[in-house]
């Protein structure tokens, strides 16, 4: 059996991959390793549990309570609330751990279980192996100290966690948002409540898509990952920008006036220049990850802001902007962590600065935007492989030095296994798309015949 966790908590098909059994187990090591603080001083651990609107969250979020309650676990129920959300809570009202039931921008079969750390934090990899280690024992039979009578946890349900989490959301804000007409792509997710809400408080004119979630429609044909929707109703309401979130909403991308994408990369550099012009970009640093846009990194340059580039993942992000005390980091699929207000990659804060942003300077969001201009990168993922090979491959690693040697300094390639699915993603990055296209789709073709 290889690693159950991968770069985001632990993933699979609910009730195939991941089943009920396995999200209990997971559960009672997890309140082991996570809890085992308050058990030594003989206080009572705590844990806050929440999830997305799949409808296979109901059953599993079942089997996590029961089995974070089984070792002695109290439990907060929050119910449908973004990760960010269950990141704040976990961390606001002094809970052991939290657990986030989610397979983000999955398909609704899909499902995960993410743990959260005290503090709001994100596990380690070593405290991952700790909690897989118990696991695996408890698996083959070790026994362990079952609370009874009194000892076992109780279960409270936290409705006030909604209220809570977005007063928190628009009291960060610099300036309210009147004026404005946005339109919120919910993904028919986690945010479908929060999102608008904390945009109305703000002050801003709402229009909502995606925002109907019924446990089978989530992130189908919308939000972040599908943008067209977005796109049309911006331009259809003549709203002055649009955002759109995933299943889970810790990222946000965002459509301007005329119905253009702006990424992730365009949002980092938006927000790097309003926060060193407020003071609060910590040594004029923002982090990213090898995925950034060439023209991101231009851009910093020119602008005098130090970009620091790291593997991809929030989680990677994360852990060099509290290694370094850096402010602002995040990835170009859209996940932006402001680290003075979350601890994780939180899409509704990130929405909400941005709005802030065009507010405040009365610019439109295409103007903020072009303080860089994007190179043309293409992604292809190459799926059905065998992607643990994709860096030993002789025939891939031949394909790429060619790509190279085409593009010279004027581009780069990336080849990275997934993390959190079956396949390998090829990216080019070139001057012409023509020219990215054509060397993506060579070198897909390599790794297909290659890891096949």
């Amino acid at each position: 059996m290889g690693r159950l966790f991968g770069t985001d908590g632990v993933r699979g098909v609910a009730n195939a991959d991941l089943t009920a059994e396995l999200a209990l187990g997971l559960s009672v090591a997890a309140a082991h390793v996570l809890a085992e603080g308050s058990t030594l001083d003989g206080t009572r651990p705590t844990a806050v549990v929440g999830r997305d609107p799949r409808a296979s969250g109901e059953f599993l979020e079942a089997a996590v309570v029961a089995g974070l309650a089984s070792a002695g676990v109290d439990v907060l129920r929050v119910g449908v609330l973004p990760t960010p959300a269950v990141a704040y809570l976990t961390g606001a009202l002094g809970a052991d751990l939290g657990v986030m039931l989610s397979a983000s921008h999955n398909s609704m079969p899909d499902n995960g279980v993410k743990f959260i750390a005290r503090g709001g934090h994100k596990l380690s990899d070593e405290l991952e192996d700790r909690i897989e280690s118990i696991y695996q024992q408890h698996r083959a039979g070790e026994p362990w100290e079952r609370p009874t009578g009194a000892g076992v946890g109780r279960v409270t349900e936290y409705a006030e966690g909604f209220d809570r989490y977005v007063a928190h959301l628009v009291a960060v804000l610099p300036n309210r948002l009147d004026g404005l007409k946005v339109v919120l792509d919910e993904a028919h997710g986690a945010a479908s409540r929060v999102s608008p809400e904390a945009f109305a408080r703000a002050g801003a004119e709402v229009i909502t898509i995606g925002a109907d979630p019924n446990g089978l429609n989530i992130n189908d044909g919308c939000g972040s990952t599908h943008l067209e929707p977005l796109k049309a109703a911006v331009v259809e309401h003549g709203a002055h920008f649009g955002i759109a979130h995933d299943g889970d909403a810790d990222r946000c991308l965002a459509v301007d006036s005329t119905g253009e994408e702006v990424d992730g990369d365009q949002i980092l550099a938006v927000l790097a220049l309003a926060m060193r012009e407020a003071g609060q970009l910590r040594k004029d640093t923002v982090v990213g990850t090898v995925m950034s846009n060439l023209g991101f990194k231009i851009a910093m340059e020119r602008e005098g802001i130090q970009l620091v580039q790291t593997a991809v993942g929030d989680r990677y992000v994360l852990e060099s902007m509290k290694a370094e005390g850096y402010a602002l980091g995040g990835e170009q699929s859209g996940h932006v962590i402001v680290l003075d207000h979350a601890t994780t990659g939180d899409g509704t804060l990130t929405g909400l600065l941005l709005a802030a942003r065009v507010a405040a300077t009365g610019r439109t969001l295409a103007d903020l935007a072009g303080v860089m201009q994007r190179l043309p990168q293409l992604l292809i993922n190459v799926r059905d492989v065998d992607k643990s090979r994709v860096a030993t491959s002789p025939e891939v690693a031949a394909a790429v030095a060619e790509a190279e040697r085409e593009l010279g300094s004027t581009g780069r390639v990336l080849l990275r296994k997934s993390g959190t699915e079956p396949l390998v993603r090829v990216m080019v990055e070139a001057a012409d798309i023509e020219q990215a296209r054509a060397i993506a789709e060579r070198l897909a073709d390599v790794v297909k015949s290659a890891l096949g």
